[in-house]
């Protein structure tokens, strides 16, 4: 029966994207429906990051750029991975941290030793890593020492080691807690690595004392800057 006798008269069969429509609906010749070879949604193509036409000739792929370095992406090139949703996501964001801790300690009027930078006080925080990437410690330590001076006295302080002032009374009356306040900054020479808490002991060091030089109170400041790399 063909598609125009009796009450069939008037049907008809459109293909739509990716099939095809054979035959006239008789049946000698009755309708076939197949494949057309084209993607059954063809907007697809149109989505960022795709290339192809969704064929068997021409799958669709990321599209991707040339790599314009000169090191190579095997060695260097990031990931990109399929979350629990399925969606593509990039590896961690970097990230930067920062924190900080200070501390005073008063002393009843301490001898200021004669040697150069001996061993006055250790003054320790830590510090976590708290993000998905190893971070880079960036150290920024403060220290202001009250000393009392007689007329002649001196004495000098430094961090761990690396003497930063010293100061003698060339008057004739006691200086009462003379202080300076100085500071260094450096990087630690190994990464944080993710979730890893270390300590960050600060020595002082004191020296030089003449003349009945004392000291009474020190003061500190450690402040810590995490990069995430």
């Amino acid at each position: 029966m063909s598609c125009c006798e009796e009450r069939y008269c008037g049907c008809s069969v459109i293909a739509g994207p990716g099939i095809t429509v054979d035959g006239d609906g008789s049946t000698t010749a009755p309708y076939v429906i197949g494949a057309s070879g084209q993607p059954v949604a063809p907007d697809l193509v149109s989505g960022c990051g795709l290339a192809g036409a969704g064929t068997d000739t021409a799958p669709l792929m990321a599209a991707t750029g040339m790599w314009p370095y000169e090191c190579s992406v095997d060695d260097i090139g990031g990931v990109v991975a399929c979350d629990s949703t399925g969606v593509l996501r990039s590896e961690p964001r970097g990230f930067a941290a920062a924190f900080s801790y200070t501390e005073t300690r008063d002393y009843p009027n301490l001898v200021v030793p004669a040697g150069f930078d001996q061993p006055g006080d250790t003054f320790t925080t830590t510090v976590t890593n708290p993000g998905c990437r190893p971070a880079l410690v960036w150290l920024e330590r403060e220290v202001d020492i009250d000393f009392d001076l007689p007329a002649g006295a001196g004495a000098a302080y430094g961090h761990g080691g690396d003497e930063m002032i010293f100061h003698r009374n060339t008057g004739t009356t006691v200086e009462q807690d003379f202080h300076v306040q100085t500071t260094k900054c450096f990087g630690l020479a190994d990464a944080l690595e993710v979730g890893e808490t270390r300590a960050l002991p600060f020595d002082i060091t004191l020296g030089r004392g003449i003349g009945g030089a004392t000291y009474n109170r020190i003061q500190v400041y450690i402040r810590v800057l995490l990069i995430g790399v």
